[in-house]
């Protein structure tokens, strides 16, 4: 081999290695995270999430292909923060936590899913108290909301008291947030609050197990239906992995067994698409209650 055949020879292998070195440095910083960043607002308590979240998570790892990751926040705002930093990629959120987000980030979060039941969403209110019978009984009581961001705990149980004549600052004698929903049932289970109000859903799972005293804390009024929980991811994710997140949730069947045991953690019959014209409503009710301007 001649002095100019190797140094031609070298040249070439120093550029393949510089387009293959080009190459990989593109699919590191491509938009295509070898991690799937997961999270939900706190809307329970966090073990309750990492529970219901740890069969899906796993489904959703085999769906797209990437290590999912969930990490817990400490409060509401935190989920729309980091969604809008790209701290996440996808995120449980409430209606009101979505409109949030959709601000926040200029109108790019996407909301993908939600399930059959969030399109009929309603709030339960609570008390303990056998001489609150309506809504109109909560005059001059102590009463409990979730968290101040929550959709189904605060922000449309308010519109529709609002809508009844009750101002919950002037016409009840206290008003307290207890953070969560299964909080706000401990908070008028143990009498710190005359009254409360949860979602449906957790309702539902808390008598199921047991874990509240239906012969004490009873139901007495709920909600009109309302648009409220969905899966939504930050807008700029590659949109492969956007179709791929949808279809798996689309192709949850509760007739499946392996499927079963997931929907039965996230309470879904089934999931559904969803847009966000579904949530202009919740938009409406928090400006109407004066948390948006």
């Amino acid at each position: 081999m001649t002095h100019s055949t190797a140094r031609r020879m070298a040249l070439r292998g120093l550029t393949v290695a510089a387009l293959a070195s080009s190459s990989l440095l593109s699919v590191a910083h491509a938009d295509t995270p070898a991690v799937l960043r997961v999270s939900a607002i706190p809307d329970e308590a966090p073990t309750e999430l990492q529970r219901k979240f740890k069969p899906l998570g796993e489904y959703l790892s085999q769906a797209t292909g990437m290590k999912v990751v969930f990490t817990p926040v400490s409060d509401y705002a935190a989920v729309v923060e980091s969604l809008a930093t790209k701290k996440l990629d996808l995120a449980w959120l409430g209606g009101f936590t979505y409109v949030q987000a959709k601000i926040r980030t200029h109108g790019t979060a996407i909301p993908i899913v939600q399930r059959a039941e969030d399109a009929v969403f309603t709030s339960q209110f609570i008390t303990a108290d056998p001489n609150i019978r309506t809504l109109a009984d909560l005059k001059g009581k102590t009463f409990a909301f979730g968290a101040p961001s929550s959709t189904s705990g605060s922000l449309m149980p308010r519109y529709f008291l609002l809508k009844d004549g009750l101002n919950p600052e002037k016409d009840f004698k206290t008003v307290a947030y207890s953070g969560a929903h299964d909080a706000t049932v401990a908070f008028v289970a143990a009498g710190k609050a005359e009254a409360g109000v949860l979602n449906t859903s957790v309702w539902d799972k808390l008598v199921e197990s047991k874990k509240v005293d239906t012969s004490k804390v009873r139901v007495f009024a709920t909600t009109p239906p309302y648009f409220d929980y969905n899966w939504t991811v930050r807008g700029d994710l590659d949109p492969a992995i956007i179709k791929k997140l949808t279809d798996a949730f689309l192709a949850l069947d509760p007739a499946k067994p392996e499927h079963k045991a997931i929907m039965d953690l996230q309470r879904a019959s089934k999931f559904i698409p969803t847009k966000s014209s579904n949530y202009d409503g919740t938009e409406t009710a928090a400006k109407s209650a004066g948390l948006l301007k």
